[in-house]
This record gives structure tokens, C-alpha cells and sequence, in this order.
């Protein structure tokens, strides 16, 4: 599985904008399409809402990706 660590430099960063920010999706509209189509698990759940918030301490999964999401040094 391939681990992508991700330092927020802010409160949260929306679900697809997370998506294009660590390269996975070309657009925050290719992150929508990804989420819509069911493919991605935020924290072990389905998640199907596009701009959920995610916060530091959350790992969000797309197939053999994971992200984990940290607070800033």
C-alpha cells in the first residue's frame, strides 16, 4: 500500500480538494467524480459527500492509497 502523508496548513481541507492536492485527481472535479462514484473511505466509511471536511488525525483511502492527514509541525 502506498502511504501519502499530508501536513494541513489550515483547520480542514475539503475531501476533493485533498484528492488534488496530493495528485491523485487532475481537478477538484475529478475528486468530486471519484468521491460520487464511492471509491473513497475516510477513516474505514464510505464517504460520499464531496467537500466533507477533513481534519488532521484522518487517513482518507482510495484503493491501495492511503493519505494521512497531519497538523502542521
Amino acid at each position: 500500500m502506498q502511504r501519502i502523508v499530508f501536513e494541513l496548513d489550515r483547520e480542514f481541507v475539503e475531501l476533493n480538494q485533498l484528492l488534488k492536492l496530493t495528485g491523485l485527481c487532475d481537478s477538484g472535479g475529478a475528486g468530486k467524480q471519484l468521491v460520487a462514484s464511492g471509491a473513497v473511505r475516510v477513516d474505514g466509511a464510505v464517504e460520499l459527500r464531496k467537500t466533507c471536511k477533513i481534519h488532521a488525525g484522518q487517513q482518507v483511502r482510495i484503493g491501495d492509497v492511503a493519505i494521512d492527514v497531519i497538523a502542521p509541525a
